[in-house]
């Protein structure tokens, strides 16, 4: 029982850490830019469920801690149910109680009657919370660790693979991927995920000299020590350059932030093509995680980091590196997927919001009511979707990393 508990606590308690500090900077966002526009507040609430303890602020908003640390949320004055779907009529009848109550104009300081520049401003600041916590973070990490460039050479190519077929040898380096320059292994390995049943043309250097290959990745089964069993297009090469091609250098504060707005970037672009790929139905969405998934990685890069040295100094500082890039990385996630256009989530608020500004009416409440119906539908089934992919991936076999 205690190993089955202390298990439980490895992967579950880092996963609520992240899991609400994330959720928590995305709220801060909604509250700071709603704040600035002097809209109401009536509850900043970090987790849910029955309150620990509540402070109210001079502006009148409650902060909370709740006791279900699950992420968090925050209640503008006037919202009308837990999605703040605005209801014609029942923003009319708001709007006529709060002039009752407070007088003509007091209404200016409710969301739902700001200008719609501002509810978009609103609304979009969640996902950008998430971009800038990942951008403070990949900063951070940058400035301690600075960057080490290992470049893409071939250690091993697997008989029968499709590398094989297209004559890749040890010790070809690879220089670019379908006109694309590489300078890490990193940018092969994710070219090559994102392309299966795609032909992709790679240029090597052999000995000096350029040499073209044309290789098309093929889906496999196997083993992630942090996400589990997963399918994954690869062309059967093991990347690993020799000792005299790493390079490590340090980076200046401008370096820093750029490499930070690169990862960002880089990570967006990688899984908005993968989004792409799942809608047009190359991909099968194998690689999408939910809950259970993000607890699994959080438990892995805890023990992984714990492992790497006993001793305290150094498991703390790796524990905390660790966990910074994690968080980053997941924030990203978090922000994209909040982005999807689908009622419910922001990026389906700022879709009614774009048809109001170019119809210069509302999204008409039916119309409002069945998306919101839709969107929920479409949330819960994709939440289904990745915790079966979750549940499919938990299984008990090791794999060695550096492929592609």
């Amino acid at each position: 029982m205690t190993g089955f508990l202390g298990q439980a606590l490895l992967y579950i308690v880092p996963f609520l850490l992240v899991l609400t500090f994330i959720v928590t900077i995305h709220e801060l966002g909604h509250f700071l830019v709603a704040r600035a526009f002097g809209v109401k507040v009536d509850r900043f609430s970090i987790g849910f469920g029955k309150t620990i303890v509540a402070r109210t602020d001079k502006h009148g908003t409650e902060w909370r801690l709740a006791w279900l640390p699950l992420g968090g949320y925050v209640k503008f004055s006037g919202d009308l149910d837990a999605s703040s779907v605005p209801d014609q009529a029942g923003l009319a009848e708001l709007r006529q109680r709060v002039i009752a109550e407070n007088g003509p104009g007091a209404e200016r300081d409710y969301f739902h009657f700001k200008p719609i520049w501002q509810r978009a401003l609103i609304v979009a600041a969640g996902p950008a919370a998430n971009f800038l916590l990942s951008m403070v973070l990949f900063t951070l990490l940058f400035s301690v660790v600075g960057e080490q460039i290992s470049p893409p050479r071939v250690y091993q190519v697997a008989p029968g693979s499709p590398a094989a077929e297209a004559g890749f040898r040890p010790m070809d380096m690879i220089r670019s991927v379908n006109g694309r320059p590489v300078f890490e292994s990193a940018q092969v390995t994710n070219t090559v995920i994102l392309s299966a049943g795609d032909p992709l043309t790679f240029v090597v250097d052999r000995g000096g000299r350029d040499v073209t290959l044309v290789a098309t990745p093929a889906r496999r089964i196997e083993q992630d020590e942090l996400a589990g069993r997963v399918r994954v297009a690869r062309i059967g090469l093991v990347l690993a350059p020799l000792q005299s091609d790493v390079r490590f250098r340090r980076l200046n504060p401008v370096e820093v932030a750029g490499k930070g707005i690169e990862t960002i970037g880089r990570t967006v672009a990688t899984t908005g093509t993968y989004i792409g790929r799942i809608f047009t139905g190359k991909e099968s969405g194998d690689l999408l995680s939910g809950p259970i998934g993000i607890a699994r990685a959080a438990g892995g890069v805890t023990q992984q980091a714990v492992a790497a040295n006993p001793d305290p100094g150094f498991m703390a500082a790796n524990l905390a590196l660790t966990f910074i890039s994690f968080a980053a990385i997941v924030s990203i996630g978090i922000g994209i997927v909040n982005l999807l256009p689908i009622p419910v989530l922001d990026g389906g608020h700022l879709l009614f919001y774009g048809y109001e500004a170019v119809a210069r009416r509302p999204v008409p409440a039916r119309v409002q009511e069945v998306g919101y119906r839709v969107g929920l539908a479409l949330l819960a089934g994709l939440m289904l979707f990745a915790t079966w992919n979750d549940l499919q991936k938990l299984s008990l076999f090791k794999f060695l990393g550096g492929l592609a």
